[in-house]
């Protein structure tokens, strides 16, 4: 299993960013996939998750209605739009299969910092 974020960067409060995961070593399209985000001094939190077909969908309160999970499974692609990006949003951005097998590592993840 092989994950790779993209796609982060300095934004400034209100400004958007869209996340890419390219995964490889595994059937993207038979897996539910998730962005998971870790903060400074924080544990990794969950989300967003997308179901195998990219119809369903849930979302963490604090970035519902701002955030949106897609998933290109041509391309073997998991995407992150974020938009009206605040402070708090602040994070390395993580993409995960689910389930996850007990030996799949974290990606690199990507940086995101939101500041004026």
């Amino acid at each position: 299993v092989h994950l790779v974020e993209s796609g982060g960067g300095l934004v400034l409060p209100g400004g958007s960013l869209t996340l890419s995961c390219s995964a490889s070593g595994f059937t993207f399209s038979s897996y539910v996939m998730t962005w998971y985000r870790q903060a400074p001094g924080k544990e990794r939190e969950l989300i967003a998750t997308l179901d195998k077909t990219g119809e369903s969908w849930n979302y963490l309160d604090s970035v519902r209605g701002r955030f949106t999970i897609s998933r290109d499974n041509a391309k073997n692609t998991l995407y992150l739009q974020m938009n009206d990006l605040k402070a708090e949003d602040t994070a390395v951005y993580f993409c995960r299969r689910w389930p996850a097998s007990e030996d799949d590592n974290w990606g690199p993840g990507t940086q995101v910092t939101v500041s004026s």
